[in-house]
């Protein structure tokens, strides 16, 4: 067993063997082999979750340190972890590795190189080194052999964690550690853990330098117009940014700096329960082809067809594919100031009509108070 010194300083030097930085069809190959995905009809990867099909926002804890006590609004959501716990945590998660075979992709979080985080992710498995690879932005291959990560992310679905050892309150646990600058996830399948990991860490570092991160979709007119669209999963961000008359920036994550817009990621995560070729072209096709992983997707066991009305594993199926696989999207990720912004609701208490415009000082308020809406 060869020590790996990339990964020695987050206790992973000596594993199995890592594979590191591989490409698509290497990561199907791997992803097939350990049965942990199949290939559907039209090239797609399909993989399922198990027990977790979302987010555990209530298994997610951040070490409550010297570094993070006066940045963080500590309580239900952001949940304090003593160093203690943490430490204990990672070293089991790092034993529970240790005899396994991981996977390693470098990437860039972030379309503006000014304020862009390098991070590595580092999986157990290799369907979710795929999702990363088509989540997040691919560094040319000139710059991976110096490639240094600010933050590291370890993701080991198999481990299980102990509250009595670990400091949390399940099987599945989210730790952010932001001195250590490392994440653990354990005890959870679910792919969109790894992206909000990341989406946490541009939350909390980048006010400090002006720049206000947005959970919302983004595109450009042909007159050089942006528009962004907040809202929760399931409220249309990314279909209305799909929008083929427009450029898409990205579909769910931006930084919005003094400069204007841009993306923090190199993907699109889609939700595709009852997915339409005619209402949505563009996502549809993204999400049949080679390269795109599917979470939670039902397929015709037989002709391996996709079934996206059946909702038998979850309401929450998702589609992860590269920027460029939608034709009018940005190859920069880089956008002007936003002229309209759009908050998507569904709103069943009648505060406001169906459609409605605001003035600057009623949208800061609706956004403030956290008005938006409740879906699956």
């Amino acid at each position: 067993m060869d020590s790996d010194k990339r990964l020695d300083s987050i206790g992973l030097g000596k594993t199995a063997g890592a594979s590191w930085n591989l490409g698509v069809g290497a990561l199907y190959e791997h992803a097939v082999r350990n049965r942990d995905g199949v290939v559907t009809a039209s090239g797609a990867l399909l993989c399922e979750t198990g027990q977790h099909t979302g987010r555990s926002p209530k298994d997610k804890f951040i070490v409550r340190n010297a570094e993070s006590e006066a940045d963080v609004d500590w309580g239900d959501v952001n949940q304090p972890m003593d160093e203690a716990s943490f430490d204990r945590l990672l070293n089991r998660v790092q034993a529970y590795l240790q005899n396994r075979n991981i996977y390693v992709q470098d990437l860039y979080a972030g379309a503006d190189a000014g304020s862009r985080l390098s991070v590595r992710v580092v999986t157990e498995q290799a369907w979710h080194n795929l999702f990363a690879r088509n989540m997040f932005i691919r560094p040319p291959r000139n710059e991976l052999p110096g490639f240094s990560p600010d933050y590291t992310i370890i993701q080991a679905p198999g481990f299980r964690a102990d509250p009595e050892i670990d400091g949390c309150r399940s099987e599945t646990v989210i730790a952010v550690n932001l001195t250590r600058r490392l994440v653990v996830i354990a005890g959870t399948s679910y792919a969109g853990e790894i992206k909000k990991s990341v989406f946490s860490l541009m939350n909390h570092l980048l006010p400090a330098k002006g720049i206000m991160p947005m959970h919302c979709s983004a595109n450009i007119g042909p007159n050089g117009d942006a528009a962004v669209f907040f809202g929760l999963s399931g409220t249309g961000k990314t279909t209305l940014s799909a929008d083929a008359s427009r450029t898409l920036i990205g579909d769910d994550e931006h930084g919005w700096s003094q400069s204007g817009l841009f993306n923090f990621e190199g993907g699109c995560y889609a939700k595709v329960i009852d997915l339409s070729a005619k209402a949505e072209p563009e996502i549809y096709a993204a999400s049949h082809r080679f390269g795109t992983v599917l979470e939670n997707v039902v397929m015709d066991p037989d002709t391996r067809t996709l079934v996206l009305d059946d909702r038998s594993l979850t309401e929450n199926t998702r589609s992860c594919y590269p920027l460029d696989f939608i034709p009018n999207a940005s190859t920069t990720g880089i956008g002007p100031e936003p002229t309209n912004v759009v908050m998507l609701t569904a709103d069943a208490f009648g505060v406001m009509p169906p459609i409605a415009k605001l003035s600057a000082e009623q949208a800061m308020y609706h956004l403030r108070s956290g008005y938006t809406a409740r879906v699956a």
